[in-house]
């Protein structure tokens, strides 16, 4: 299955022109800067946007047709679960009670997620008999994320989930869309001008630009492209897929593997064979032209040189391959000079810091 998408939306001051094939499992972002046409996108999925009714517009999800020409599904019957920025709850409810709301149209046998499991998922089970306006911002997103599961979407929207919060709410409410990603068998289209967050949570993204689509892709992909912004962030990393390896306990690391070779983390409580994302900024890698052993630096690995693009008049950004693997380095113009560095040359290099994520 997949998801068909195609709007052409014309509005007094913004255009919106996108033609896309999403795919219908993990999560997919759509990133770009303020005013790109994120969230008129999603909204028209969701069949919120009124400027999309009669306009050139095409929905399929899977064999469903959505919108056409000739055909518009309220967005009521869309079975779609939409999470905006504010949680909206209702507030004379208690969360049980909004949480249970609209699941009487919604057939048992029909349901893909059990209230049970989205209250599980959320780790709201103790806020039940809670009144909304007892919650903290973050409770409150993860009562209406529960919610939105509740009514088993086949697709479930998300608008800028944690835009609204403070850093203490984000990092306790990022675990639990961490378990969505990995627990659900639903499609998720994430809004975000988060990188750290899209970095996160993304499988593939969607890059928008003036109501364009810029690029489109794996997320590991579209993170390292030298002909895309985000490669140029002062934040700029690359995000690697691995497996925990091994744990060495007189030293408390964890050993993680991937395609280049073999990462050393501080220890963490993963499983052997666990899956895991390793998030390696750009300023944290360094290129040298032989394998150091003098050096407390314990992550070194061979790469090739890809590609390379100025920065600004001092500094350039190496895209490198580690037997596949795409990775980002940041150097002085000096430094590429000194090393002869050229596509296509062999190398080593050095990674100072590496993020683990779950």
């Amino acid at each position: 299955m997949s998801i068909e998408v195609r709007f052409h939306i014309d509005k007094e001051d913004f255009s919106l022109n996108v033609d896309l094939k999403l795919p219908a499992q993990g999560v997919t972002a759509f990133f770009g800067p303020s005013g790109c046409g994120k969230t008129t996108l999603l909204r028209a999925i969701a069949g919120l946007e009124e400027s999309a009714k009669d306009q050139n517009s095409y929905l399929k999800v899977g064999n469903e047709i959505w919108h056409n020409d000739t055909f518009f599904l309220p967005p009521h019957k869309r079975q779609i679960g939409y999470v905006f920025q504010e949680a909206s709850l209702f507030t004379h409810l208690n969360v049980q009670r909004n949480l249970e709301y609209g699941l009487k149209r919604i057939a048992r046998s029909e349901r893909k997620v059990s209230l049970e499991k989205a209250i599980e998922l959320l780790g709201i089970s103790s806020l039940l008999k809670r009144r909304v306006d007892q919650l903290s911002g973050g409770e409150r997103q993860r009562v209406a994320i529960a919610q939105a599961l509740a009514v088993s979407p086949r697709i479930l929207l998300m608008d800028e989930p944690l835009a609204a919060l403070d850093m203490t709410r984000k990092q306790e409410i990022l675990p639990y869309l961490d378990s969505l990603h990995d627990e659900l068998d639903i499609p998720v289209i994430y809004v975000s001008h988060s990188a750290s967050e899209v970095a996160r949570l993304a499988d593939h993204l969607v890059y928008l630009e003036e109501g364009r689509v810029l690029a489109m892709g794996n997320i590991s992909e579209m993170l390292t492209q030298l002909d895309l912004p985000l490669a140029h962030r002062e934040d700029a990393e690359a995000l690697i897929e691995a497996q925990v390896a091994a744990h060495d306990d007189d030293y408390n690391l964890t050993y993680v593997d991937f395609p280049g070779g073999r990462f050393t983390v501080t220890k963490k409580d993963f499983p052997v064979g666990h899956s895991v994302r390793l998030r390696v900024v750009a300023r944290d890698v360094s290129i040298t032209l032989e394998r150091q052993s003098d050096t407390s630096i314990l992550n070194i690995f061979p790469v090739t040189v890809e590609d390379m693009v100025a920065e600004n008049e001092a500094q350039l950004m190496v895209r490198l391959s580690a037997t596949g693997t795409p990775l980002l380095s940041r150097i002085t113009r000096k430094s590429a000079s000194l090393l002869g560095l050229e596509k296509g040359k062999s190398v080593y290099i050095q990674v100072k810091s590496v993020a683990l994520l779950p």
